[in-house]
Parts: C-alpha cells; sequence; structure tokens
C-alpha cells in the first residue's frame, strides 16, 4: 500500500515550484526573456574561476576512486580541516575538523541537526516569515514545528509572541539569517537578546536549548546591514550552510553543519550526524565536490549583482507605494501587496507576465516575495511593467 502522508502531499506541491514552472511554460510562447520571473531563488551569477580550476586540478591530480569514491562517512577530512580553520580565522571560534559534518547542502545539513537535538514529539520553534520547506524538514524528523508570528514592521524577531510560545517541551529554535523570504539581517541586538533569553530558558528548564541557524545566504550581505556570525553569540549553535548561493553550485548540492565547539556534548554531534545519514540517506555527498568547495572557503562569486538588482526593486517599489522592508542581504525583497489577498495580487501580476510568490506559504499573508537574481538588464526592463501593472490594476 502507498504511504498515505505522502500522497497526501502530492495535492499541496511548493507553491514557488509550480509558478517556476509556469514561467517556463510562459517563456516557451512568447519567449523567456519576457516574462518577468521572480519566483525561484535560483543564483544568477557565474561560478568563481577559481572553483572550475579546483575542479579541473582535481582530475588531473587525483586518482579515479580519491576522485569519485565514497569520502569517509564525516566528509572528506581535508575538506573539513580547511572549512575549519576558515571558520576559525573569519569568525574567532576554535573550530576544529570534529566539528565539520559534510551534508548535501543546508536542507541535509539541517536534517541532521534537528534530529541531532530533538526527539518524536518535541518542539521546534522558528520565525515567520520562513522558508516553507521549514514544514517537511522538522516535522518528517518526528518534531513538531511551531511558528511565532512576523513582526511585520522590522522582520526582525517577534520577542513578545516568541516568549509567549515557550514551553519546556521546545528543544530548539531554527533561524534564517540573512532570510529567505523578507532579506531582513537578524542585528546584533536581535541575536544578542535571542541568546540571552535562551540561556535563561536553559537554565529555568533544566535542559539544552539548541539554536539551529541555516545560514545560505551568510555571505550575501549588502553595504550597512548589521550580519554578525550567530554562533558568536550563543554557545548551543549548530550552523547549517551551503555553498549553492555563495558559489553559485546549488545543483552541486554541498554544505556543512558546523558544531559551535562550546555546544553541549560538542564532540559527540558530528559522531550522531553519521548515525543519522543511516537512516535518512543524505550520507557521503560528492567527493569531488567537497574537495573543491573546501578549497575556495574563502572566495565566493561575484555577489554585487544582487545589491544592485535589490535597490533598483526597492526604489521603484518605495516611488510606487509600496510598503518594503529594505534587505539587508539575500537576493529576496519583501513588499506588502496592494490588496488584502497577495494570492490574487500575484494572480493579476501573471498577465502582465510577472510572477511573484505570494507570502501565504512563508506564513505572512499579504505579503509576497521577488527572487531577484536575474540579469539586471531583466529587471530594469520589468520595471515599466511593475509600473503599468500598478496603475492599470490599482490606479496608482
Amino acid at each position: 500500500m502507498l504511504s498515505q502522508k505522502y500522497k497526501d502531499m502530492i495535492s499541496a506541491p511548493s507553491v514557488i515550484r509550480a509558478l517556476a514552472g509556469y514561467a517556463q511554460e510562459r517563456g516557451k510562447e512568447i519567449g523567456y526573456e519576457n516574462v518577468f520571473d521572480y519566483s525561484l531563488g535560483n543564483p544568477s551569477v557565474p561560478v568563481p574561476e577559481e572553483f572550475n580550476e579546483a575542479i579541473r586540478e582535481l582530475t588531473k591530480t587525483l586518482s579515479s576512486s580519491a576522485l569519485h569514491g565514497y569520502s569517509p562517512n564525516p566528509g572528506n577530512p581535508d575538506a573539513r580541516t580547511q572549512i575549519a580553520e576558515s571558520l576559525k580565522k573569519r569568525f574567532g571560534i576554535p573550530y576544529e575538523q570534529k566539528h565539520i559534518f559534510m551534508t548535501s547542502a543546508a536542507a541535509s545539513a539541517i536534517a541532521h541537526a534537528v534530529r541531532c537535538v530533538t526527539s518524536p514529539g518535541d518542539e521546534v520553534i522558528t520565525f515567520a516569515p520562513y522558508f516553507p520547506e521549514y514544514v517537511p524538514y522538522i516535522n518528517q524528523s518526528g518534531a513538531v514545528l511551531k511558528v511565532v508570528p512576523a513582526d511585520t514592521e522590522s522582520f526582525q524577531i517577534n520577542f513578545d509572541a516568541f516568549e509567549s510560545m515557550m514551553n519546556p517541551n521546545v528543544q530548539a529554535v531554527l533561524i534564517n539569517t540573512p532570510n529567505n523570504p523578507s532579506g531582513v539581517a537578524y542585528s546584533s541586538a536581535t541575536l544578542k537578546r535571542l541568546a540571552e533569553f535562551l540561556n535563561a530558558k536553559q537554565k529555568e528548564y533544566g535542559h539544552e536549548i539548541f539554536l539551529i541557524s541555516d545560514e545560505p545566504y551568510r555571505e550575501i550581505v549588502f553595504q550597512g546591514a548589521d550580519a554578525p556570525y550567530v554562533s558568536t553569540f550563543y554557545d548551543n549553535t549548530l550552523s547549517c550552510y551551503s555553498y549553492s548561493k555563495s558559489l553559485s553550485i546549488p545543483g552541486e548540492r554541498i554544505g556543512y553543519v558546523a558544531v559551535n565547539p562550546a555546544a553541549k556534548d560538542a564532540d559527540l554531534i558530528v559522531p550522531m550526524c553519521v548515525q543519522i545519514s543511516r537512516g535518512i540517506g543524505h550520507n557521503c555527498p560528492s567527493s569531488i565536490i567537497q574537495m573543491a568547495a573546501a578549497r575556495c572557503a574563502y572566495l565566493t562569486s561575484d555577489l554585487s549583482v544582487y545589491e544592485t538588482n535589490m535597490n533598483l526593486l526597492y526604489n521603484k517599489l518605495t516611488e510606487l507605494g509600496f510598503t518594503v522592508v529594505k534587505p539587508g542581504g539575500t537576493f529576496y525583497i519583501f513588499p506588502k501587496a496592494l490588496e488584502e489577498s497577495s494570492e490574487a495580487f500575484c494572480e493579476k501580476a501573471k498577465k502582465y507576465d510577472l510572477i511573484l510568490v505570494p507570502g501565504d506559504s512563508f506564513h505572512a499573508k499579504g505579503f509576497f516575495r521577488m527572487a531577484y537574481c536575474i540579469d539586471t538588464e531583466k529587471v530594469e526592463r520589468s520595471l515599466p511593467v511593475l509600473e503599468k501593472f500598478v496603475k492599470e490594476e490599482y490606479g496608482r
């Protein structure tokens, strides 16, 4: 008999993927260059040439088994050492190889992290707006995701609502900064207050509360933004990282869990991740990609285009009267729709070949997301179309 749980999920597919599929089909009709597709967060800038060179060098100097064979379960030892050293140098935290577990990007990192620190029935708290896939990531681990409503004025943490939801069954808190979909980075003040609150609750409840920090956009930070490294604020932090955005290699599926060395039982967490891999099948990511990514641990793609695109959109949106919090990073912007239903708003936009994502699935009704990881030329061409849409549909 087929699993009813997964059969039920078929009827509720990803809204983002559905809109991206629509954009591709529409592109076959009118040319994809004429579809202003702001749906999918797929990096648009080239990989650093050093990454390509690392691949070429590895293929010339290593044996076939070293390139394409299984890595050890925690990951390639040299890659783990290089990553630990880069984090130590950048953030001043004494990471070692034993604190790094290689994963199939951030999704796999979260899957391992949440299973390390929860048991079935435990609660994990996250903050709206949030990436919709957190629901299956957490709930399919056996833990239960609880969502704190958004502070829509700033998209920092809504501490009043958070404090009212805390209880002894909460074993982990999941954050994403800079944030998908809002683009907002949690400030030093926010992270300090979060750390103080969690430390107090650990003492009150008599057990650890782990902070799982989802960090695929850690390197995409704009000028003037306050976007500190989360683990510097709170000992019991597991950093979940992906090279998908920083190196523009989402299809290579590579990332890691970095265990704060000061965390409770820090030395047990990577060995636990190895055992978790046996059950969820996320073991031994690509050997050659592990090595190539680690060689580029200090590098990023040229990410400046994202800030250029953000400023173009932010300026036009505010000019047109949208309420929008200016992003501090990522390649997303999250304005308030011009009517109560963001789904209706985004449906109307499709008539103008503007593909926007309603905020309902991000737990923020009335807002919509634009993923501006597209060519700047296309962003510029979309601006008069956006203006026409607003004028004709909303009289602005």
